[in-house]
């Protein structure tokens, strides 16, 4: 690619790359491109307004980062374009991170549906991207203002004045967890280079409820199940079978933080809170045994006591004996135990969204290198692109992959 050194003036610094964002896609990519590059022939800068690299890296996973997941697929990603994701996932494999950690000599262990863990802390990840970026340059508490095309490339605008490149890459993230620093700066400069966005909405985040499904979460606060969390109906329904958690605010866990990157305000999700078994036809076998057995009590064959009760209660069978209820109400319990259907009025939001679902619109960008087909060295990774993973490991390993194809067509251009 031409580049004019005269048209930014001599005062100003020139550079061969400048990332934006010093994440997990951020960090990787600059480590990627040195490490099939000539570092003396690639003169690399990270930008990030914050203080500190990897910060949603040092506090994922309780502390342990979750980095990959080796259920990895195409099936476990959103995005307007289910087919984008393919050829970065197919570059860069769990396996392949997975053999970084190891050559870096950090323990690992996997916990359930193939989730990796750091056996000590996330700083390990954080240490281990920072030794593969030796060569490149991390400047932090830079905010960046905007990028403009200039002279064959690019000029930054930083608060310390004007930066020359030659490419740019665009791995600031979504709007998640603001208190990190979260802003919306990848999609102001995507909207000024012409790139429309799939709207960014919070992802992975706990879900909130009317006054009348508050009424039994509150008094359960704290409580977890075991529950599958469905939303949609036919083909395109969605499930997820793990903890559900019960909140002052309404529901939350992991089975709901996953619906929640599906469901959309208006919609409807059902709760199934003894996922395989038949509560209604398990009741009339109780029943049918005779005895004095409330119905409270017999709901806690398959609930937790205190849910069992609450449900009981709710029904106004409060005290009630099973042997006195007829078929039509078992029913009505057996629904309300694997049929909860419920009408979320909200989520939590940025506050405590985990991710962002939506992003720069896949449809502007080469799947194979995530650079802007019409904009000549310019790319966007990471979670600021339209394509948000599962709960589970699945985000980072997008992080990697991206930013692994982005370098590679970097370091052979």
């Amino acid at each position: 690619m031409a580049f004019a050194p005269e048209f930014y003036g001599p005062a100003m610094e020139q550079v061969d790359t400048v990332i934006l964002g010093a994440g997990a896609a951020g960090l990787f990519c600059a480590g990627s491109i040195l490490g099939q590059a000539d570092e003396r022939t690639q003169r690399i800068v990270v930008l990030d307004h914050a203080r500190a690299p990897g910060e949603k890296i040092r506090i994922s996973g309780g502390g342990r980062c979750n980095f990959t997941n080796l259920a990895t697929g195409l099936d476990r990603f959103v995005s307007g374009n289910p087919r984008f994701a393919a050829s970065a996932l197919a570059g860069f494999t769990p396996a392949d991170f997975l053999a970084l950690v190891e050559q870096a000599g950090i323990a690992w262990h996997e916990k359930t549906l193939g989730q990796l863990f750091c056996d000590g802390s996330a700083r390990q990840i954080i240490d281990m991207l920072l030794h593969r970026m030796r060569g490149a340059e991390l400047r932090l508490g830079i905010a960046v203002a905007g990028v403009e095309p200039a002279g064959g490339g690019f000029v930054v605008a930083t608060a310390r004045g004007p930066l020359a490149a030659r490419r740019v890459v665009v791995a600031t993230g979504g709007k998640s967890i603001p208190k990190m620093g979260a802003t919306g700066i990848g999609y102001d400069i995507a909207a000024r280079f012409g790139l429309a966005l799939a709207e960014p909405r919070a992802g992975l985040v706990p879900l909130t409820f009317a006054q009348q499904d508050l009424d039994l979460c509150r008094p359960l606060a704290g409580l977890s199940v075991a529950a599958e969390v469905s939303h949609g109906a036919g083909r395109r329904r969605t499930r997820f079978r793990d903890g559900l958690l019960f909140t002052h605010r309404g529901l939350s866990g992991p089975a709901i933080l996953q619906i929640s990157s599906f469901w959309r305000p208006g919609e409807e999700i059902a709760v199934d809170l003894a996922p395989d078994t038949d509560v209604a036809a398990g009741l009339r076998e109780i029943r049918g045994q005779g005895g004095r057995l409330g119905v409270g009590s017999a709901l806690s064959r398959w609930l937790p006591a205190r849910l069992a009760e609450a449900i009981a209660a709710e029904a106004g069978l409060a005290g009630a004996r099973l042997a006195d209820q007829g078929n039509a109400a078992l029913e009505r319990l057996g629904a309300r135990v694997n049929r909860w259907t419920l009408r979320p009025v909200g989520s939590e939001g940025w506050r405590t969204a985990e991710v962002t679902v939506g992003g720069v619109d896949t449809r502007a960008l080469d799947s194979r290198s995530m650079q802007v087909k019409s904009v000549p060295g310019l790319y966007f990774i990471g979670e600021v692109v339209d394509v948000t993973g599962w709960l589970g490991g699945y985000n980072f390993q997008w992080a990697w992959a991206s930013a692994h194809a982005a370098a590679q067509a970097i370091a052979a251009g």
